[in-house]
């Protein structure tokens, strides 16, 4: 089951989140082979042509970290005093089978920018 988490980011600045992965028993989860995703979009039926798609990395898959990212030029892009939802989901090969996990899923909030 996804961990839901509520964001607020601002419009038109970088936005990066960094989720530390664990296995049930407490260790770190090894993401070899794992690729992940994600998706910001105003509403579940929304169309996924106008999602917005986070950028993600793991940078040392044996250290069960996971990089979001977000560029200014992304948010900019998004409705201020709106709320939008995500998920972000994690998959990797399993015996021939693509085996695929939710890790996190919420809202997301825009604060309106001044300076442009």
């Amino acid at each position: 089951m996804a961990h839901s988490e509520d964001f607020t980011i601002d419009q038109g600045a970088d936005v990066t989140f960094q989720l530390s992965l664990t296995n049930k028993d407490g260790s770190t989860k090894n993401l070899t082979g794992h690729t992940g995703k994600g998706y910001i979009k105003q509403n579940y039926a929304a169309d996924s042509s106008t999602a917005i798609t986070f950028s993600v990395a793991i940078p040392t898959p044996t250290n069960g970290i996971l990089n979001l990212g977000l560029t200014n030029i992304q948010t900019d892009t998004m409705k201020t005093n709106a709320r939008y939802v995500y998920d972000v989901e994690l998959s990797h090969l399993d015996s021939g089978v693509n085996v695929i996990e939710r890790l996190l899923q919420g809202h997301i909030t825009v604060n309106p920018s001044v300076t442009k």
